[in-house]
């Protein structure tokens, strides 16, 4: 996951991502990764139009933007 975090970093492409929220609810979204850090992703949060930060223990599934789906 790392590796996919860090290319979007660097290139920045829209990744989607299916996320555990704090009451244990999963939620889809599509981001744009900001910064990495050790235990967290920072994010530019197109689904919430705004910067959010993402623990990466959270992450269920990240990958790229599929076509035809939204936000890509």
């Amino acid at each position: 996951m790392d590796k996919l975090l860090f290319k979007a970093l660097q290139t920045r492409k829209k990744l989607e991502m299916i996320y555990l929220k704090a009451d244990n609810r999963t939620s889809y979204r599509v981001i744009r990764v900001l910064g990495i850090h050790e235990d967290r992703v920072r994010a530019y949060c197109f689904t919430r139009q705004e910067v959010r930060t993402f623990k990466k223990d959270n992450i269920l599934s990240i990958g790229p933007v599929r076509t035809g789906r939204m936000g890509a």
